[in-house]
């Protein structure tokens, strides 16, 4: 049976003119919801109909494209449609869109009718109405494309306009579909860049597929059409794929990761035009993606309109100048859920629940109010010296509750690294296109837990630092086979825990840190003088200095000599540490340390005269009290302490912060080794007080940045504690500029 509103549209799309925008919209809506929604008509003749209503919106959104052929390309589908139709049931009659060209041109000639349902389709109906446009007749001098396979035109539109999201819409659905896409689609492009190293890899093309079909029947269920209809277009591609029809070439790699990104852009859109009842902002890459997938055949076939380099270039373009979008929900298990897994897989969907990521923060501030709360209960005289061990038992039981309350809200914030280091899969993929290397990033600990505010405030270090890597790193291909190496160069990321630290390392086998040329550039600059002896680490250190870059040539990837310095700022400020080894010829590593949380610290509470401080007790090696030999004085008026056969640098707090009544003895106080092993300094206390866990706060605006203070925290007894820089006292060692700040700028 011909379904009625496929003839119908055969009547119809014959008459259309290119300026008739309502019957256009009309016939366009009429085909999308058959297309969606009619069950009874096979695949290949809704994705006929999908096509044809494709064709319409295009002519909808305007721009440059040439409205004549794309009603030629609907009416070309519609017509496949009704052949397909037809062929599902043989016998049946089927006025096929010839027929209705006699129909239009003489209705009541019944010989032309008769004529017309016997005669074969050979060209687009509308081609046999409309005189064709003059782009219309050069294509059709132009190399035949492969059979099936319509012309592109050129695409160039700047459209916006993507629909309004419906007024019916419930945003609390929008909102979960909208996240849950994002997950999504992150799944889709590590699944793509798999494919490319592994073409047959069955599960990862199911895995796109099943991403771009979800967001597909999800959007048209929340009735955004255009999103639907693009990532029906996307879905169709894979499909091929899927199917045997078509290889997973590089062609078609640029073509679905521009579809995920495109889809990406769409949920961005859809975000923003809820919040500001504005229509959906459509990506500037659809109408011309939409094209190429429409004529996916031809642009296979090399009669593109785009190149692939021009792509990568749009992509690395469009993620330098596009806003970070944190995602306004995260899972309790930091896990990825998406609507198919909730589908299938009952036991994991059970499991987890999606919480506004701004309430976790909420509650993870009032349990810590909580635990000093109850800190300072536990520690009040009344309580502690009162004598009623019933009470005191009860109230340390308090305690130990509050202690694994605190514990387990911040596991809630926890999340694995593993989507970051996905993210930076797509760009060494990108940046080795567009500098035409071979590169391969090889990931290790994935699955490693960082507070989720950490994840985001190292995210665009790590852009950056890799990138610098593929583009200054790793050298081109005939460059390293001269050098003896392989002609692919190898960027590795990993992340494991070490104490109560992160180490996330980023190493490639490049050419390695010159010295010579950072230190000449430094002495140009007028960083170091000629006659300055740097050690290695010092003098890779320099390339932390804003606007520092030994590259001769500036491109859209990096060489204008900034980014480090904003890497160095943005670790430190999360009282990390990052790290240079480097070896010339053979590469670099670069050596990020984090706490696992910047919330909680685990402290040793020390007393330097009548201040309190926190030092991080995984950065604590030992503490003791020295002799007066073991002690020695260096120019220009530096003091050092010799332990265990290593010298290391001794930082008076009381001189370095003001305090006037500190211990000034050595030989009285207590001196901790604190640092890792390769920067180490001894501070100088007057006594320990004992371990406590804080609740760290910043110091506020009004305090501003203290050196070698990175935070403060309540203490028990309602003092405020500061929290010590270990990253910052040792950098202070080194540099010999531990003056002293004043008291009144640390407390």
């Amino acid at each position: 049976m011909i379904p009625a509103e496929l003839n119908d549209a055969a009547f119809i799309v014959i008459q259309l003119q290119p300026d008739e925008h309502d019957d256009i919209k009309a016939l366009r809506d009429t085909l999308r919801h058959f297309a969606v929604f009619d069950a009874t008509a096979s695949t290949q003749v809704r994705a006929h109909a999908q096509r044809a209503a494709t064709a319409l919106n295009l002519i909808l959104l305007g721009g440059v494209h040439d409205a004549a052929v794309l009603l030629s390309q609907a009416s070309e589908a519609i017509d496949a449609a009704l052949r397909e139709a037809d062929q599902a049931s043989r016998g049946e009659p089927c006025v096929t869109q010839t027929a209705l060209i006699a129909i239009v041109h003489d209705a009541d000639n019944a010989t032309a009718l008769s004529d017309a349902m016997a005669a074969p389709v050979s060209r687009p109906v509308h081609q046999a109405v409309a005189a064709p446009s003059a782009q219309a007749q050069a294509q059709a001098s132009a190399p035949s494309a492969p059979p099936g396979a319509s012309t592109p035109v050129s695409a160039d539109s700047a459209v916006t306009d993507g629909g309004m999201v419906p007024d019916d819409a419930d945003f609390s659905l929008l909102s979960d579909f909208i996240a849950e896409s994002r997950e999504s689609m992150a799944g889709a492009e590590a699944a793509l860049l798999e494919l490319e190293a592994n073409p047959g890899d069955i599960e990862a093309i199911n895995t796109v597929f099943r991403a771009f079909h979800t967001v597909k029947g999800t959007a048209a269920f929340m009735g955004l059409d255009r999103l639907a209809e693009f990532a029906h277009h996307a879905e169709s591609l894979l499909s091929r794929v899927r199917e045997r029809e078509l290889p997973y070439t590089q062609a078609v790699a640029d073509l679905s990761l521009r579809s995920n990104d495109v889809l990406a852009q769409f949920l961005v859109g859809v975000e923003a035009a809820v919040q500001s009842q504005q229509p959906i902002a459509l990506p500037s890459d659809c109408a011309d993606l939409m094209y190429d997938l429409m004529n996916v055949d031809a642009v296979l076939a090399g009669v593109a309109t785009r190149s692939v380099t021009q792509s990568v270039t749009s992509r690395n373009q469009l993620a330098a100048t596009a806003p970070r979008q944190n995602p306004p929900e995260a899972s309790v298990d930091g896990a990825v859920r998406n609507t198919a897994t909730r589908v299938g897989s009952r036991s994991e969907a059970d499991l987890s629940v999606r919480v506004r990521t701004d309430r976790l923060d909420r509650l993870v501030d009032m349990v810590g109010e909580l635990v000093i709360a109850q800190s300072m209960i536990a520690a009040d005289p009344a309580v502690a010296d009162s004598g009623q061990h019933e009470l005191v038992k009860k109230v340390t039981h308090a305690g130990k509750i509050m202690r694994e309350l605190q514990d387990l809200s911040m596991s809630m914030r926890m999340v694995p690294l593993k989507s970051t280091f996905q993210k930076l899969t797509r760009l060494v993929r990108d940046v080795a296109q567009k500098t035409g290397k071979v590169v391969e990033l090889v990931t290790d600990g994935e699955e490693t837990e960082l507070d989720r505010n950490m994840v985001d405030a190292i995210a665009d270090p790590l852009v950056h630092m890799v990138r610098n890597a593929v583009d200054h790193g790793v050298e081109l291909p005939a460059d390293r086979e001269r050098a003896g190496k392989p002609r692919a160069g190898r960027v590795t990321l990993a992340a494991f825990q070490q104490g109560g630290s992160v180490i996330v390392e980023l190493c490639d086998d490049g050419r390695g840190l010159n010295r010579d040329r950072i230190l000449a550039k430094a002495i140009k600059k007028g960083l170091v003088s000629p006659s300055q002896s740097l050690t290695d680490s010092e003098v890779n250190g320099l390339i932390f200095v804003p606007g520092f870059s030994t590259s001769e040539t500036v491109t859209d990837i990096s060489g204008r000599g900034v980014g480090m310095d904003v890497v160095r700022r943005n670790i430190e400020s999360i009282r990390g540490r990052i790290d240079i080894h480097s070896v010339l010829g053979q590469g670099t590593t670069f050596q990020i340390r984090l706490p696992l949380t910047l919330a909680v610290t685990d402290g040793m509470l020390v007393r330097v005269g009548d201040e309190r401080y926190i030092v991080p007790l995984t950065s604590i090696s030992l503490s003791f009290r020295p002799d007066a030999g073991m002690l020695s004085t260096i120019p220009p008026g530096g003091e050092v302490v010799m332990l265990r056969g290593e010298v290391l640098p001794v930082i008076r707090l009381h001189q370095l912060f003001g305090i006037a009544d500190a211990v000034t003895n050595p030989s009285e106080a207590i001196l901790m080794i604190v640092g890792d092993g390769a920067h180490r300094v001894a501070l100088l206390v007057d006594q320990l007080l004992g371990q406590q866990q804080v609740v760290a706060k910043a110091l506020g605006e009004g305090v501003g940045e203290v050196p070698g203070i990175s935070g403060g925290a309540i203490l028990s007894d309602g003092r405020v504690g500061l929290i010590i820089d270990i990253a910052r006292m040792t950098l202070l060692a080194r540099t010999g500029d531990a003056r002293p700040i004043g008291r009144s700028q640390a407390a």
